[in-house]
């Protein structure tokens, strides 16, 4: 590699970092000092469970939201013994412990990489984190340590050691990945730049380098120019930065005048504890998905109440707006969820709450009864036909009764749905009884491009840009206005600086963020024109 050397990869993460370049080490190759005896071997194998179920069970307790979510179905995994007793077999074939798990979990990766199944190849990095985790137990490895301020390369990073990291001053640059990977969405939720897809271009360890997230682009061994440019790009990002902490509870009006409302997305209920009301105009997206599955179990109709009223106090009067569980797909829940060939288009969203009415029914109830303490509205996600929502309103209003009649106070919120599916972006005049279009980016490129948006390699594809995703989406826009009928984005291309113009463009004045990209999204917003061509606008090609 020569001494000055640009990598070209993909965004995950915006940013800049300035560092020396920390190689992924094989975590296969500390020494594991067998047991003399089987029993002895499972005994190790049983106690680097533990450690690592204990070390795991840390980090959930200082994580919230998504971070929680990934670690408690990691603890979920590790705490059946399906993985220890097919490594405990081989044990007593003969094979030392660490051979035994990693050939267990490798078994079990390979398999979950071959899937057709998107969720499943997904999930392949945690099943890769728990085998680590458990490896370094065993062989007095530990986590591996990442020096600060360093750019992390590698194929690959698992949510755990992302999470055990203190990433001040310093970014990833993987070889592979994907924008939707777990790594690349606790990225961008905690602020640490990052790019995927650098390919197996070689890399020398300590190695000074930049790393320009922005244009995802790794320079490592800059000269002096490459060293200048680099810092004033990262001056000019930091002060767009310093303008969108500054301004961020000021309202979002464009170079026009015309007003855009921003509103955020979470997780998790705690999440709002570290979000100032006054920067947003609601909460966009309130994700369900948290209270069920992981270590829980299916919740009861009181912890999802709480869960939702907290939020609805703290918005203090702004619209909120719940979704409804979106199990299914790329989120199964055990006991909940169904097993199929094909998930994605299968029983996921509102198609599996209306086939499990009970467990509907407790969220209902429970959403309802919040719903005396704000501006609740509540969306159905994965609606394909009118039916479902017909459906799901009779549901609420025999729930409101049942409610009623027992005494109990509660209101009626406005019932919207998330527009992903194609068949609501095509004609959405079909769907009026929907009280407002709320539409999900990531499924509708999805589906429109016939593209997994888990699938790393064909994440160019999964381009929300795309002239006929935006095609779509103006249309939504466009049939939302001629309805009187309000029109919101909450997917992940409406916290991305480079789509915020082109979502404008198509007549979109209401965007829900994430919590990190609230300021820089107004800022992008304020010097938006509405006669300026917006960069990249392709659908008018």
């Amino acid at each position: 590699m020569p001494a000055s050397a640009r990598v070209k990869g993909r965004p995950a993460s915006p940013g800049y970092a300035e560092g020396r370049i920390h190689l992924a080490r094989d975590t296969h190759d500390s020494d594991y000092v067998p047991a003399s005896s089987a029993e002895g071997e499972t005994e190790a194998l049983q106690t680097a469970i533990a450690v690592a179920i204990s070390g795991l069970q840390a980090l959930v307790d200082s994580a919230a939201g998504d971070a929680a979510d990934i670690l408690e179905f990691q603890l979920a995994m590790l705490a059946d013994d399906t993985f220890f007793e097919v490594a405990s077999g081989k044990i007593g074939e003969g094979v030392q412990a660490d051979i035994a798990w990693r050939d267990a979990l490798d078994e079990e990766i390979a398999g979950y990489l071959a899937s057709d199944d998107e969720y499943f190849r997904a999930r392949s990095a945690d099943l890769t984190d728990i085998r680590d985790r458990v490896l370094g137990a065993l062989t007095g490895a530990g986590d591996a340590v990442i020096p600060a301020g360093s750019i992390y390369v590698g194929d690959d990073l698992t949510p755990s050691a992302f999470l055990s990291h203190d990433w001040r001053e310093g970014g990833i640059a993987l070889r592979r990945g994907s924008a939707t990977s777990h790594v690349s969405m606790l990225a961008r939720a905690a602020g640490v730049p990052a790019i995927i897809g650098i390919g197996a271009v070689g890399l020398e360890d300590g190695a000074s380098a930049l790393l320009d997230a922005e244009q995802a682009m790794l320079i490592a061994e800059p000269d002096a120019g490459e060293r200048a440019d680099f810092h004033a790009a990262h001056e000019r990002y930091l002060k767009t930065m310093r303008d969108a902490d500054r301004n961020a509870t000021q309202p979002a009006f464009t170079a026009d005048g015309e007003r855009v409302e921003v509103f955020v997305n979470i997780a998790d209920p705690s999440e709002v504890d570290a979000i100032d009301v006054a920067t947003v105009d609601g909460v966009g997206l309130m994700r369900t998905e948290f209270l069920f599955g992981g270590v829980h179990g299916l919740p009861d109709e009181d912890v999802q109440y709480m869960a939702y009223r907290k939020v609805l106090e703290w918005a203090a009067g702004k619209p909120v707006i719940i979704r409804t569980a979106d199990i299914g797909g790329d989120k199964p829940i055990e006991g909940y969820s169904i097993v199929e060939d094909n998930s994605f288009l299968g029983m996921r969203g509102i198609r599996l709450s209306l086939r499990r009415p009970a467990v509907f029914r407790q969220q209902i109830r429970a959403l309802l009864r919040a719903a005396c303490f704000g501006k609740l509205k509540v969306m159905l996600p994965m609606v394909s036909v009118p039916d479902e929502i017909d459906r799901a309103m009779a549901l609420f209003e025999e729930e409101a009764s049942l409610l009623e009649a027992d005494g109990v106070d509660h209101a009626m919120p406005d019932i919207g749905i998330m527009v992903e599916v194609p068949s609501v972006a095509v004609q959405p005049a079909r769907f009026s009884r929907a009280a407002f279009f709320s539409i999900g980016s990531n499924d509708l490129t999805q589906y429109v491009l016939a593209v997994s948006r888990d699938n790393a390699d064909l994440s160019e594809l999964a381009d929300p840009a795309d002239p006929s995703v935006l095609g779509l989406i103006e249309n939504i826009v466009d049939a939302a206005r001629a309805q009187d009928r309000e029109v919101s984005l909450c997917g992940d291309a409406a916290s991305d600086t480079r789509l915020v113009p082109l979502l404008l463009q198509t007549g979109l004045r209401k965007l829900s963020v994430a919590a990190s990209r609230i300021g820089v999204v107004k800022e992008v917003v304020r010097e938006w024109r509405k006669a300026d061509p917006a960069p990249g606008l392709r659908h008018t090609a």
